[in-house]
Protein backbone atom coordinates (compact mmCIF):
# COMPACT_ATOMS: atom_id res chain seq x y z
CA UNK A 1 0.00 0.00 0.00
CA UNK A 2 1.39 3.09 -1.17
CA UNK A 3 1.16 6.27 0.86
CA UNK A 4 -1.12 8.91 -1.87
CA UNK A 5 1.06 11.49 -0.13
CA UNK A 6 -0.69 14.24 -2.20
CA UNK A 7 -4.07 13.54 -1.38
CA UNK A 8 -3.09 12.79 2.72
CA UNK A 9 -1.58 16.63 2.07
CA UNK A 10 -5.08 18.10 1.28
CA UNK A 11 -6.51 16.02 4.13
CA UNK A 12 -4.73 16.29 6.86
CA UNK A 13 -5.80 19.86 7.18
CA UNK A 14 -9.51 18.79 8.16
CA UNK A 15 -8.32 16.22 9.69
CA UNK A 16 -10.38 16.00 13.39
CA UNK A 17 -12.94 19.36 12.57
CA UNK A 18 -16.30 19.06 11.71
CA UNK A 19 -16.27 19.73 8.39
CA UNK A 20 -18.10 16.03 6.36
CA UNK A 21 -15.05 14.34 4.23
CA UNK A 22 -16.23 13.55 1.41
CA UNK A 23 -14.30 11.68 -1.04
CA UNK A 24 -15.15 10.89 -4.67
CA UNK A 25 -13.87 9.17 -7.55
CA UNK A 26 -14.57 6.58 -10.18
CA UNK A 27 -15.25 2.47 -8.61
CA UNK A 28 -11.71 1.02 -7.38
CA UNK A 29 -9.63 4.08 -7.38
CA UNK A 30 -8.44 3.81 -3.96
CA UNK A 31 -10.60 5.98 -1.98
CA UNK A 32 -11.15 2.31 0.82
CA UNK A 33 -7.48 2.72 1.08
CA UNK A 34 -7.65 6.47 1.57
CA UNK A 35 -10.33 5.77 4.50
CA UNK A 36 -7.36 3.44 6.02
CA UNK A 37 -4.21 5.54 5.26
CA UNK A 38 -6.78 8.44 7.46
CA UNK A 39 -7.24 5.77 10.27
CA UNK A 40 -3.40 5.24 10.11
CA UNK A 41 -3.10 9.07 10.50
CA UNK A 42 -5.53 9.43 13.48
CA UNK A 43 -3.78 6.38 15.22
CA UNK A 44 -0.29 7.60 14.77
CA UNK A 45 -1.22 11.22 16.51
CA UNK A 46 -2.86 8.94 19.55
CA UNK A 47 -6.95 8.53 18.77
CA UNK A 48 -7.31 4.50 19.73
CA UNK A 49 -8.68 2.24 17.02
CA UNK A 50 -11.71 1.82 19.55
CA UNK A 51 -12.82 5.46 19.06
CA UNK A 52 -13.15 4.48 14.73
CA UNK A 53 -16.38 2.75 13.20
CA UNK A 54 -15.50 1.69 10.15
CA UNK A 55 -18.60 0.41 7.54
CA UNK A 56 -18.64 -0.74 3.96
CA UNK A 57 -21.96 -0.92 2.47
CA UNK A 58 -21.05 -2.79 -0.51
CA UNK A 59 -20.68 -5.34 1.66
CA UNK A 60 -23.59 -7.57 2.12
CA UNK A 61 -23.06 -8.45 5.85
CA UNK A 62 -23.72 -4.46 6.07
CA UNK A 63 -26.90 -4.85 3.81
CA UNK A 64 -29.25 -4.52 7.12
CA UNK A 65 -27.80 -0.87 8.37
CA UNK A 66 -29.05 0.57 4.23
CA UNK A 67 -31.37 2.81 5.72
CA UNK A 68 -31.26 5.95 7.45
CA UNK A 69 -33.17 4.87 10.50
CA UNK A 70 -31.42 1.57 10.71
CA UNK A 71 -27.72 3.03 10.60
CA UNK A 72 -28.53 6.11 12.90
CA UNK A 73 -29.70 3.67 15.80
CA UNK A 74 -26.70 1.16 15.05
CA UNK A 75 -23.96 4.11 15.44
CA UNK A 76 -26.01 5.27 18.11
CA UNK A 77 -26.23 2.23 19.89
CA UNK A 78 -22.51 1.91 19.49
CA UNK A 79 -21.43 5.21 20.90
CA UNK A 80 -23.15 5.13 23.76
CA UNK A 81 -20.56 2.49 24.87
CA UNK A 82 -17.53 4.67 23.96
CA UNK A 83 -16.48 7.96 25.72
CA UNK A 84 -14.72 11.02 23.98
CA UNK A 85 -14.63 11.94 19.91
CA UNK A 86 -15.91 9.39 17.62
CA UNK A 87 -14.75 8.94 13.83
CA UNK A 88 -17.18 7.37 11.77
CA UNK A 89 -15.43 5.66 8.15
CA UNK A 90 -18.35 5.46 5.76
CA UNK A 91 -17.82 3.41 2.29
CA UNK A 92 -20.16 3.69 -0.67
CA UNK A 93 -22.30 5.72 1.50
CA UNK A 94 -24.80 6.18 -1.79
CA UNK A 95 -25.76 2.62 -1.09
CA UNK A 96 -28.03 4.03 2.19
CA UNK A 97 -31.62 5.37 1.64
CA UNK A 98 -31.92 9.07 2.65
CA UNK A 99 -28.19 9.14 3.95
CA UNK A 100 -27.58 12.99 4.21
CA UNK A 101 -30.61 13.11 6.72
CA UNK A 102 -28.53 10.61 9.08
CA UNK A 103 -25.08 12.02 8.61
CA UNK A 104 -26.30 15.63 9.40
CA UNK A 105 -27.98 14.34 12.20
CA UNK A 106 -24.69 12.36 13.81
CA UNK A 107 -22.94 15.64 13.73
CA UNK A 108 -25.55 17.74 15.64
CA UNK A 109 -26.00 15.03 17.89
CA UNK A 110 -22.40 13.94 19.04
CA UNK A 111 -19.02 14.79 18.66
CA UNK A 112 -17.69 13.18 15.45
CA UNK A 113 -15.28 13.74 13.05
CA UNK A 114 -16.86 11.87 9.76
CA UNK A 115 -15.50 10.71 6.32
CA UNK A 116 -17.72 9.13 3.70
CA UNK A 117 -17.11 7.91 0.12
CA UNK A 118 -18.84 7.64 -3.05
CA UNK A 119 -18.40 6.43 -6.39
CA UNK A 120 -21.23 9.01 -7.83
CA UNK A 121 -20.78 12.84 -8.15
CA UNK A 122 -24.67 12.92 -7.52
CA UNK A 123 -23.48 12.88 -4.00
CA UNK A 124 -22.66 16.41 -3.96
CA UNK A 125 -26.10 16.96 -5.32
CA UNK A 126 -29.93 17.86 -4.49
CA UNK A 127 -30.19 16.55 -1.04
CA UNK A 128 -26.77 17.01 0.77
CA UNK A 129 -26.40 20.27 -0.54
CA UNK A 130 -29.51 21.21 1.87
CA UNK A 131 -28.49 19.44 4.91
CA UNK A 132 -24.71 20.03 4.50
CA UNK A 133 -24.54 23.35 2.94
CA UNK A 134 -21.28 24.54 3.99
CA UNK A 135 -20.46 21.96 5.90
CA UNK A 136 -18.43 19.55 3.96
CA UNK A 137 -15.31 19.07 1.63
CA UNK A 138 -14.60 16.99 -1.24
CA UNK A 139 -11.46 15.30 -2.09
CA UNK A 140 -11.52 13.23 -5.61
CA UNK A 141 -9.75 10.06 -5.63
CA UNK A 142 -8.05 9.28 -8.88
CA UNK A 143 -6.22 6.53 -10.46
CA UNK A 144 -2.48 6.37 -10.13
CA UNK A 145 -0.35 8.76 -11.48
CA UNK A 146 2.25 7.52 -13.55
CA UNK A 147 4.69 8.67 -10.12
CA UNK A 148 2.51 6.44 -7.99
CA UNK A 149 2.06 3.36 -10.47
CA UNK A 150 5.75 3.34 -11.22
CA UNK A 151 6.38 3.44 -7.40
CA UNK A 152 4.66 0.30 -7.01
CA UNK A 153 5.54 -1.72 -10.12
CA UNK A 154 8.96 -1.62 -8.73
CA UNK A 155 8.50 -3.15 -5.92
CA UNK A 156 6.89 -5.90 -7.88
CA UNK A 157 9.62 -5.45 -11.08
CA UNK A 158 12.61 -3.86 -9.15
CA UNK A 159 14.86 -3.52 -12.18
CA UNK A 160 11.94 -1.56 -14.68
CA UNK A 161 13.73 1.43 -15.81
CA UNK A 162 11.52 4.30 -16.05
CA UNK A 163 11.19 3.78 -19.71
CA UNK A 164 10.12 -0.13 -19.19
CA UNK A 165 7.59 1.44 -16.00
CA UNK A 166 5.43 3.89 -18.80
CA UNK A 167 5.81 1.33 -21.60
CA UNK A 168 3.24 -0.58 -19.03
CA UNK A 169 1.17 1.94 -17.73
CA UNK A 170 0.63 3.23 -21.40
CA UNK A 171 -1.57 0.16 -21.25
CA UNK A 172 -1.99 -0.83 -17.75
CA UNK A 173 -3.38 2.19 -16.69
CA UNK A 174 -3.51 3.09 -12.83
CA UNK A 175 -6.37 1.12 -11.13
CA UNK A 176 -4.32 0.75 -7.62
CA UNK A 177 -5.45 -3.66 -7.86
CA UNK A 178 -3.28 -4.79 -10.35
CA UNK A 179 -0.50 -4.69 -8.92
CA UNK A 180 -1.97 -7.56 -6.17
CA UNK A 181 -2.18 -9.31 -9.93
CA UNK A 182 1.34 -8.39 -10.52
CA UNK A 183 0.09 -6.69 -13.30
CA UNK A 184 -0.44 -10.05 -15.46
CA UNK A 185 -1.98 -9.22 -18.97
CA UNK A 186 -4.13 -11.40 -19.37
CA UNK A 187 -5.60 -10.67 -15.40
CA UNK A 188 -5.41 -7.36 -15.62
CA UNK A 189 -7.67 -6.99 -18.71
CA UNK A 190 -10.14 -9.65 -16.79
CA UNK A 191 -10.02 -6.98 -13.97
CA UNK A 192 -10.46 -4.07 -15.79
CA UNK A 193 -13.28 -5.44 -17.61
CA UNK A 194 -15.42 -6.40 -14.85
CA UNK A 195 -14.64 -3.34 -13.20
CA UNK A 196 -16.02 -1.37 -16.65
CA UNK A 197 -18.90 -3.50 -16.39
CA UNK A 198 -19.64 -2.74 -12.53
CA UNK A 199 -19.15 1.01 -13.29
CA UNK A 200 -21.51 0.60 -16.35
CA UNK A 201 -24.62 -1.30 -14.31
CA UNK A 202 -24.31 0.08 -11.14
CA UNK A 203 -22.81 3.74 -11.25
CA UNK A 204 -24.99 4.27 -14.88
CA UNK A 205 -27.62 2.36 -15.52
CA UNK A 206 -28.70 1.41 -12.33
CA UNK A 207 -28.73 4.76 -10.93
CA UNK A 208 -30.33 6.61 -13.60
CA UNK A 209 -32.93 3.58 -14.48
CA UNK A 210 -31.51 3.88 -18.23
CA UNK A 211 -33.75 1.52 -20.06
CA UNK A 212 -31.95 1.49 -23.35
CA UNK A 213 -28.63 -0.37 -22.35
CA UNK A 214 -27.83 -0.90 -25.97
CA UNK A 215 -27.67 2.83 -26.81
CA UNK A 216 -26.14 3.97 -23.75
CA UNK A 217 -23.28 1.37 -24.95
CA UNK A 218 -22.93 2.65 -28.30
CA UNK A 219 -22.54 5.92 -26.80
CA UNK A 220 -19.65 5.05 -24.29
CA UNK A 221 -18.08 3.23 -27.32
CA UNK A 222 -18.53 6.61 -29.35
CA UNK A 223 -16.83 8.68 -26.97
CA UNK A 224 -14.15 6.56 -25.65
CA UNK A 225 -13.20 6.35 -29.38
CA UNK A 226 -12.66 9.95 -29.49
CA UNK A 227 -11.17 11.03 -26.68
CA UNK A 228 -9.40 14.40 -26.97
CA UNK A 229 -11.87 15.21 -29.97
CA UNK A 230 -13.96 17.84 -29.97
CA UNK A 231 -17.71 17.02 -30.85
CA UNK A 232 -21.08 17.74 -29.78
CA UNK A 233 -24.06 15.82 -29.02
CA UNK A 234 -25.26 16.28 -32.53
CA UNK A 235 -22.41 14.85 -34.01
CA UNK A 236 -22.83 11.67 -31.68
CA UNK A 237 -26.67 11.44 -32.38
CA UNK A 238 -25.97 11.79 -36.61
CA UNK A 239 -23.39 9.27 -36.34
CA UNK A 240 -26.04 6.25 -34.00
CA UNK A 241 -28.39 7.60 -36.99
CA UNK A 242 -26.25 6.17 -39.78
CA UNK A 243 -25.74 3.08 -37.81
CA UNK A 244 -29.53 2.59 -37.64
CA UNK A 245 -30.21 4.04 -34.02
CA UNK A 246 -32.15 6.68 -33.88
CA UNK A 247 -31.93 9.57 -30.65
CA UNK A 248 -32.31 12.90 -29.71
CA UNK A 249 -29.36 15.22 -29.10
CA UNK A 250 -30.68 15.59 -25.75
CA UNK A 251 -31.18 12.28 -24.81
CA UNK A 252 -27.16 11.98 -26.06
CA UNK A 253 -26.58 14.57 -23.28
CA UNK A 254 -28.44 12.80 -20.49
CA UNK A 255 -26.39 9.70 -21.02
CA UNK A 256 -23.10 11.43 -20.78
CA UNK A 257 -23.93 13.41 -18.05
CA UNK A 258 -24.67 9.68 -16.20
CA UNK A 259 -21.26 8.79 -17.44
CA UNK A 260 -19.71 11.73 -15.97
CA UNK A 261 -21.20 11.65 -12.98
CA UNK A 262 -20.11 7.74 -12.40
CA UNK A 263 -16.47 9.38 -13.18
CA UNK A 264 -16.02 6.75 -16.00
CA UNK A 265 -15.52 10.32 -18.57
CA UNK A 266 -14.51 13.78 -17.62
CA UNK A 267 -15.84 16.99 -20.01
CA UNK A 268 -13.28 19.65 -20.76
CA UNK A 269 -14.74 22.92 -21.89
CA UNK A 270 -13.59 25.03 -24.54
CA UNK A 271 -12.11 28.57 -23.85
CA UNK A 272 -12.03 31.82 -25.95
CA UNK A 273 -8.49 33.27 -25.12
CA UNK A 274 -9.60 36.18 -26.59
CA UNK A 275 -12.99 37.10 -25.76
CA UNK A 276 -12.12 35.35 -22.40
CA UNK A 277 -15.22 33.28 -22.57
CA UNK A 278 -16.44 29.41 -22.13
CA UNK A 279 -17.96 28.27 -26.06
CA UNK A 280 -20.98 26.69 -25.82
CA UNK A 281 -20.35 23.71 -28.20
CA UNK A 282 -18.00 21.11 -28.68
CA UNK A 283 -16.37 19.87 -25.83
CA UNK A 284 -14.09 16.95 -25.57
CA UNK A 285 -13.79 14.19 -23.19
CA UNK A 286 -11.77 12.17 -21.63
CA UNK A 287 -11.54 8.56 -19.50
CA UNK A 288 -10.65 8.02 -16.12
CA UNK A 289 -8.55 5.65 -17.02
CA UNK A 290 -6.79 4.56 -19.73
CA UNK A 291 -6.23 1.24 -18.65
CA UNK A 292 -9.97 0.28 -18.86
CA UNK A 293 -10.39 1.92 -22.31
CA UNK A 294 -7.42 -0.99 -23.50
CA UNK A 295 -9.11 -3.60 -21.99
CA UNK A 296 -12.47 -2.69 -23.05
CA UNK A 297 -11.89 -1.48 -26.33
CA UNK A 298 -7.94 -1.61 -27.04
CA UNK A 299 -6.49 0.70 -29.39
CA UNK A 300 -4.25 2.55 -27.10
CA UNK A 301 -0.66 2.31 -29.09
CA UNK A 302 -3.32 2.85 -32.45
CA UNK A 303 -4.54 5.85 -31.04
CA UNK A 304 -0.93 7.13 -28.95
CA UNK A 305 -1.39 10.58 -29.38
CA UNK A 306 -5.20 10.64 -27.75
CA UNK A 307 -3.93 8.73 -24.80
CA UNK A 308 -0.94 10.59 -24.24
CA UNK A 309 -3.29 13.75 -23.88
CA UNK A 310 -5.37 11.48 -21.68
CA UNK A 311 -2.88 10.58 -19.20
CA UNK A 312 -1.46 14.43 -19.09
CA UNK A 313 -5.37 15.85 -18.86
CA UNK A 314 -5.69 13.81 -15.97
CA UNK A 315 -2.07 14.59 -14.00
CA UNK A 316 -3.51 18.16 -14.00
CA UNK A 317 -6.86 17.27 -12.53
CA UNK A 318 -4.45 15.64 -9.80
CA UNK A 319 -2.63 18.25 -9.04
CA UNK A 320 -5.56 20.55 -8.51
CA UNK A 321 -5.60 22.60 -11.69
CA UNK A 322 -9.03 23.77 -13.25
CA UNK A 323 -8.96 22.92 -17.22
CA UNK A 324 -9.96 23.95 -20.60
CA UNK A 325 -9.18 23.48 -24.10
CA UNK A 326 -7.91 27.04 -25.29
CA UNK A 327 -9.26 28.46 -28.70
CA UNK A 328 -6.99 31.48 -30.00
CA UNK A 329 -8.73 32.67 -33.75
CA UNK A 330 -8.01 29.48 -35.67
CA UNK A 331 -5.37 27.38 -33.92
CA UNK A 332 -6.23 25.30 -29.86
CA UNK A 333 -3.79 24.87 -27.54
CA UNK A 334 -4.58 21.48 -26.07
CA UNK A 335 -4.98 22.67 -22.15
CA UNK A 336 -5.13 25.87 -20.25
CA UNK A 337 -4.85 25.18 -16.71
CA UNK A 338 -5.65 27.81 -13.49
CA UNK A 339 -4.93 27.18 -9.95
CA UNK A 340 -5.35 29.75 -7.58
CA UNK A 341 -4.54 32.61 -9.81
CA UNK A 342 -1.40 30.88 -11.25
CA UNK A 343 -1.62 29.92 -15.15
CA UNK A 344 -0.17 26.45 -17.41
CA UNK A 345 -0.43 26.05 -20.96
CA UNK A 346 -0.03 22.87 -22.16
CA UNK A 347 0.18 21.12 -25.72
CA UNK A 348 0.35 17.50 -25.94
CA UNK A 349 1.78 15.18 -29.52
CA UNK A 350 3.07 11.86 -29.81
CA UNK A 351 6.59 13.09 -31.48
CA UNK A 352 7.81 16.21 -33.23
CA UNK A 353 8.81 14.12 -35.84
CA UNK A 354 8.82 17.00 -38.67
CA UNK A 355 9.42 20.72 -39.30
CA UNK A 356 6.10 21.12 -40.04
CA UNK A 357 4.73 19.40 -36.70
CA UNK A 358 6.98 21.21 -34.79
CA UNK A 359 5.58 24.80 -36.16
CA UNK A 360 2.34 23.40 -35.43
CA UNK A 361 2.67 22.49 -32.30
CA UNK A 362 4.48 25.62 -31.07
CA UNK A 363 3.03 27.51 -32.93
CA UNK A 364 -0.41 26.85 -30.78
CA UNK A 365 1.18 29.41 -28.25
CA UNK A 366 1.29 32.59 -30.71
CA UNK A 367 -1.55 34.44 -30.18
CA UNK A 368 -0.85 34.22 -25.97
CA UNK A 369 1.25 37.26 -24.77
CA UNK A 370 1.12 36.34 -21.29
CA UNK A 371 4.54 35.06 -18.88
CA UNK A 372 2.78 32.11 -17.39
CA UNK A 373 4.67 28.84 -18.11
CA UNK A 374 4.17 26.98 -21.54
CA UNK A 375 4.70 23.32 -22.37
CA UNK A 376 4.88 21.15 -25.30
CA UNK A 377 5.06 17.54 -23.95
CA UNK A 378 5.67 14.55 -26.43
CA UNK A 379 7.88 11.24 -26.17
CA UNK A 380 10.62 12.70 -27.68
CA UNK A 381 13.90 12.10 -25.93
CA UNK A 382 15.77 14.97 -27.07
CA UNK A 383 14.85 18.94 -25.43
CA UNK A 384 13.71 20.92 -28.52
CA UNK A 385 12.72 24.04 -26.29
CA UNK A 386 12.52 27.29 -28.15
CA UNK A 387 11.83 30.76 -28.17
CA UNK A 388 10.54 30.69 -24.17
CA UNK A 389 8.40 27.57 -24.59
CA UNK A 390 9.57 24.05 -22.74
CA UNK A 391 9.67 20.93 -24.34
CA UNK A 392 9.49 18.01 -21.97
CA UNK A 393 9.75 14.13 -22.58
CA UNK A 394 6.20 13.12 -21.18
CA UNK A 395 7.74 11.36 -18.63
CA UNK A 396 9.59 13.57 -17.30
CA UNK A 397 6.96 15.83 -17.44
CA UNK A 398 4.77 13.45 -15.27
CA UNK A 399 7.57 13.34 -12.79
CA UNK A 400 8.29 17.01 -12.31
CA UNK A 401 7.02 18.04 -9.08
CA UNK A 402 6.36 21.60 -10.02
CA UNK A 403 5.59 23.00 -13.46
CA UNK A 404 6.58 27.13 -12.51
Amino acid sequence: MIKRETYMNRIRPFIGNDLVKVLTGIRRSGKSVMLSLIQDELADQGVSRQQMISLNFENMSNAHLCTAQALHDEIMGRVSQMEGKVYLFFDEIQEVAAWEKCINSFRVEMDCDIYITGSNAKLLSGELATYLAGRYVEFVIYPFSFGEFMELYRTIFPTADTRECFSKYLTAGGMPYLSNLRYDEAASRQYLRDLFNSVELKDIVKRNNIRDVDMLERIITYITANIGTTFSSTAISKYLKSEGRSVSPETVLNYIKACTDAFLFYQVKRQDLQGKKILAVNEKYYVADHGVREAVFGGNMKDINLVLENIVYMELLRRGYTVTVGKIADKEIDFVCEDKGNKLYVQVAYLLASEDTIRREFGAFAGVRDNFPKYVVTLDEFDMSRDGIKHRNIRDFLLQEEWN
